[in-house]
């Protein structure tokens, strides 16, 4: 058999995204218990689910029968939440598969979609999967968008979408309400992906705004649970799209894509909102403590942020061999080394506790890491 002749070509010759590695697998690797792990490096909440929602888990019923395919419970207190419409609501396996939906939804093999790298990188990567093309409107050296750069491509390259995190990951920063307004006057789909809008001030996203009629235009708004909810093992999320997409949508959703266990986790995590609120409180205090920790290493420069995590440009440092050297600690960042990443770090906000270990060893290595 000649398996040039059954793979698609460009799935074949296209780059596997690389995921971080779990617990269990960090703690074979490096022998190291896993409660001893210290894991800043995919900006997962320190402090899991809420105590109410693993009672929940713990005495979930009827798992041998097929989840509901709507989400039906859980879009509706997400709709009480938000004060929108629940039939403008889906929910999905995490944000990723949402954003795999809408390429599928949208995309013929050839179109394309503009990004703003330094980003997260599912928005290319499912491009590609998708058989699309991504064309790249990059940053400036502090993170800001080219408002007329991308006008101009809209405008050359006819984009089926445009694709933005706010906060940005890895940079934790913001797209301002007049970009915002900007972008949303151009004629193309604006996806906004909100992973990190709770640890935003209040009245950030424009789904504040919902009257102003976002459900008739061009926005699409994604959220998830894996960060705010600690949640990200179960894989929940959901999107927020106007009403001209939702019945196509539901027409290619997979039938029972959110199992039982993560819809009713999602529907016990509304119910205790003031919980999380003072969960996502709690990471903001942390963030600052960690920032000013941060700033007082003088080979770190980090970068002003609204997410919970911390992106620093290290300074006549090795940056591989910091990550290398915490890692064999059992304390585990993100190392990027890309255009508009070089050696730059991104560190995830984690627990008091966590902090003081993490800052500990920076202080102790620092000698270690000098390319001198």
């Amino acid at each position: 058999m000649d398996t040039n002749t059954i793979l698609r070509p460009h799935i074949a010759n296209m780059e596997a995204y690389t995921p971080i590695l779990p617990f269990d697998v960090l703690s074979e690797q490096l022998g190291i218990p896993a409660g001893q792990i210290v894991k800043l490096d995919a900006n997962e909440n320190p402090y899991g689910p809420l105590p109410d929602v693993q009672a929940a888990l713990a005495n979930l019923r009827y798992t041998h029968i097929y989840p509901d395919p709507e989400s039906r419970h859980l879009r509706a207190a997400l709709a009480a939440y938000h004060g929108i419409p629940a039939e403008n609501i889906l929910i999905g396996a995490g944000a990723d598969e949402l954003i795999d939906l809408v390429m599928r939804l949208i995309l013929e093999p050839g179109d394309c979609i503009v990004n703003c790298p330094p980003t997260f990188g599912m928005y290319s990567f499912d491009a590609a999967v998708n058989n699309a093309r991504t064309i790249s409107v990059p940053r400036d050296r502090n993170f800001n968008l080219d408002v007329e750069r991308i006008a101009a491509v809209v405008a050359e390259s006819i984009p089926k979408a445009i694709f933005l995190a706010s906060p940005n990951n890895p940079d934790g920063g913001l797209v301002s309400p007049e970009m915002l307004d900007a972008l949303l006057e151009l004629p193309t789909l604006l996806i906004l992906d909100e992973a990190y809008i709770d640890f935003a001030p209040p009245g950030t996203s424009p789904l504040s705004q919902w009257e102003r009629g976002w459900g008739e235009g061009n926005l699409v708004m994604l959220r998830t649970f894996s960060k705010w909810a600690g949640l990200a093992g179960l894989r929940l999320g959901y999107g927020i799209f106007p009403d001209w997409m939702m019945p196509h949508l539901w027409k290619i959703k997979q039938p029972y894509n959110v199992s039982v266990a993560a819809e009713r986790a999602g529907v016990v995590s509304l119910e205790h909102v003031d919980q999380l609120q003072i969960r996502a409180q709690k990471i903001i205090v942390e963030r600052e403590r960690l920032f000013i920790a941060l700033q007082k290493l003088p080979w770190l420069q980090p970068y002003p942020t609204q997410a919970n995590f911390i992106l620093c440009k290290v300074i006549d440092r090795d940056a591989a061999l910091l990550k290398a050297d915490l890692a064999q600690q059992g304390i585990f960042i993100r190392y990027f080394n890309k255009p508009g990443l070089d050696d730059h770090i991104r560190i995830s906000v984690g627990t008091p506790e966590q902090t003081d270990l993490l800052i500990a060893a920076l202080k102790r290595g620092a000698y270690a890491y000098s390319n001198d």
